[in-house]
């Protein structure tokens, strides 16, 4: 049961030789103004102080950088299970690299959050009174709190409300590099303090961190809950200050547009360049919080990631960057992930194959998961079933074929090794959409940890998404287009990202071992400087010209906002231009298959009535609705945005 008043404190405390108590909303009350309103305010004093320094960087271009680094690492916190903590200094110094300011500016910028926190806070003069006695009655009084800031400021924020010699030491998240909410703080400060958990009386508000941890560490545990109103009027303070921003950030920008493209390379430059750019940045935020503690391997899948690695690399020289951290490509495919999963006899391997091999036979799964071609009976020509799968590897016959996919995963399980070493935390980085490839590895390889960044994260596939809190979707994550959101735009031809980050390669299907015992693929060699995923890739070229270009972060922010416009009215409204620059060329199938399939199929020549009903099959709707209905297009596509309106209001009604 929550204890949940002052009131509750003052019972009798046995046995207890240390009172800690959280910080923000407990000792230090939150008035109503919200956290964004807080960083609007604090980065506009910032631009002043730039200013000043000869530095013209506007306010909201320092905003929304702040913003892109704090959600970047602590995205990267969680995925990487909550270990570690996300420190503002940290925030602060990825924020100036982007911007191309010096480091230097750290502690002015520190200065700055300081004094808008004593503007935004208020002593809480009662629970302080209550701390004074236990303190007068010879308990030592500590604060714990979980938060981006160090110790020292803490302790000043304290001070400045309380007065001095209230709390006895500080224990902050950043410093000690655990948390409140997974626990390790509070072990933290058991040991530090030489207490046991029943010595020890812990006092917060929020429920989960201040209360079920602690207790179930069997510390004692009074829950404080922050008042409703004040809760309710910052989330009102937040979604206004944010409502005004968007509005003067269009007012600004919103007449200007990209250059006017003549061709699919300055498509890919003016348009793809800036989204490209803009991903590369969140990639680099990520990094740098998930190799906080100096063991974590990124990883390029194969094709895709060999197209945004090219990318990274490049922003990271434009921009001079700094990244500590081991980078790798590797030979891995929907394919050869499927095989490890298939030696774990895992069921998300039935899921896989069970959609990308339904109407074909069990001879297909066996010869695309296979090393070659296999004399099978004709019971291996029946229809597949994945259910029966693992009955059918179980005979005789099945048993060759399953030697065979033993063989590859062995090789890859060297690969792994070979690219990733000891590393505890390996970053998979890849386009998207499900993750497939994180959920086979996973499934495969349980003692390894593997988690995925792509550009997009999406359940198009209606299965299971219990592997999603390992994948995230660094500009995209939902299941729907919206037309309220811009960057949605791509899951209604997803294809383009595909083709515009893959190189002309083929797939990995089969992996082996060259002379000096290093594991190479079929697809050739991927390794970064070996392959220009640009060759006969304009888009893609395009892109990195622009990159090469960039000075500063700031500049790429502002144009991909107006990048973003662009490629939506190119995907929902094409003109015959966007047509011929985005492509409507055939796409490969894979999973061990040479079969194409069309972005846009079916004949041009085609009746009227065919080609309507055929719309719905196509991979890029739109683009097949601007091919074949000129005159009609305007109406057409109205209706087509309607009915995503719809839907869309309809998902967020029933959720």
């Amino acid at each position: 049961m929550l204890r949940r008043s002052h009131d509750d404190l003052y019972s009798p405390v046995s046995k207890i030789e240390l009172i800690s108590t959280d910080v923000f909303d407990t000792l230090l009350l939150r008035r109503r103004k919200s956290e964004r309103s807080r960083i609007v305010a604090a980065e506009a004093k910032f631009a002043r102080l730039l200013a000043e320094r000869g530095f013209s960087v506007p306010p909201d271009d320092l905003v929304r950088v702040r913003l892109l680094a704090q959600k970047s690492a602590y995205r990267a916190l969680n995925m990487g299970d909550g270990a570690g903590e996300v420190r503002l200094t940290d925030i602060i110094c990825n924020q100036l690299n982007i911007l191309g300011l010096p480091e230097n500016l750290v502690e002015e910028r520190l200065a700055i959050e300081l004094a808008s926190e004593k503007r935004a806070l208020s002593a809480n003069g009662a629970l302080a009174m209550l701390l004074r006695r236990y303190h007068a009655a010879g308990l030592r009084v500590v604060a714990v709190s979980d938060t981006g800031l160090p110790a020292d400021k803490l302790t000043e924020l304290i001070d400045y409300f309380h007065g001095p010699g209230l709390i006895d030491r500080v224990y902050s998240s950043a410093d000690m590099g655990a948390s409140k909410r997974h626990g390790g703080l509070f072990s933290a400060v058991l040991e530090a303090e030489s207490v046991s958990p029943l010595q020890m009386l812990h006092i917060g508000d929020d429920e989960r961190a201040d209360f079920y941890v602690p207790e179930g560490m069997g510390i004692r545990a009074v829950h404080l809950p922050r008042n409703t109103f004040r809760s309710y009027a910052s989330r009102a303070d937040g979604a206004a200050t944010e409502a005004i921003r968007r509005v003067r950030r269009r007012l600004l920008r919103g007449r200007m547009d990209v250059p006017v493209p003549e061709d699919r390379t300055s498509f890919g430059k003016e348009v793809f360049g800036p989204i490209v750019a803009e991903f590369c940045l969140l990639i680099w935020l990520y990094a740098r919080q998930a190799n906080a503690g100096g063991d974590a391997t990124m990883l390029f899948c194969a094709r895709g990631g060999v197209g945004i690695r090219e990318a990274f690399e490049r922003l990271l020289r434009a921009l001079e960057l700094p990244l500590d951290m081991k980078r790798e490509s590797i030979l891995v495919s929907r394919l050869v992930a499927a095989r490890s999963a298939l030696m774990t006899r895992s069921p998300a391997v039935l899921d896989e194959l069970g959609r990308e091999f339904r109407g074909n036979s069990f001879a297909d799964v066996a010869h695309a998961m296979g090393e070659g071609r296999y004399d099978l009976p004709a019971a291996w020509r029946q229809p597949f079933d994945p259910a029966r799968l693992f009955f059918m590897l179980d005979t005789s016959e099945g048993q060759r074929v399953l030697a065979d996919v033993r063989k590859q995963n062995e090789l890859f399980a060297r690969h792994l090794d070979q690219v990733a070493g000891d590393t505890k935390r390996i970053i998979l980085c890849d386009t998207g959409l499900y993750g497939s490839t994180q959920r086979l590895l996973a499934a495969g390889f349980p003692d390894h940890r593997f988690e995925t960044i792509q550009f997009a994260r999406c359940n198009y596939k209606g299965l299971s998404e219990d592997h999603f809190p390992r994948v995230a979707g660094l500009v995209v994550e939902q299941n729907l287009y919206s037309p309220l959101k811009v960057e949605s735009v791509i899951l209604r031809y997803w294809q383009i990202i595909e083709s515009l980050f893959e190189p002309a390669v083929p797939s990995v299907r089969r992996l082996s071992e060259d002379a000096d015992g290093q594991i190479v693929g079929d697809s050739g060699d991927i390794r970064y400087g070996r392959l220009d995923p640009s060759l006969g890739n304009p888009l893609l070229a395009g892109a990195l010209q622009y990159i090469d270009g960039v000075t500063s972060g700031a500049t790429v922010v502002a144009d991909a906002d107006r990048a973003w416009r662009r490629l939506k009215r190119a995907i929902t409204n094409p003109t015959q231009f966007d047509l011929v620059a985005l492509g409507t060329g055939p796409r490969s199938v894979d999973f061990g298959r040479s079969d194409m399939v069309q972005v846009i199929g079916g004949s041009e020549r085609a009746a009227i009535g065919r080609k309507l009903i055929s719309v719905k099959s196509q991979l890029w709707r739109e683009g097949a609705i601007a091919r074949d209905f000129p005159l009609l297009k305007p109406a057409l596509l109205a209706a087509l945005e309607a009915v995503h309106i719809v839907r869309g209001v309809t998902v967020r009604l029933h959720r």
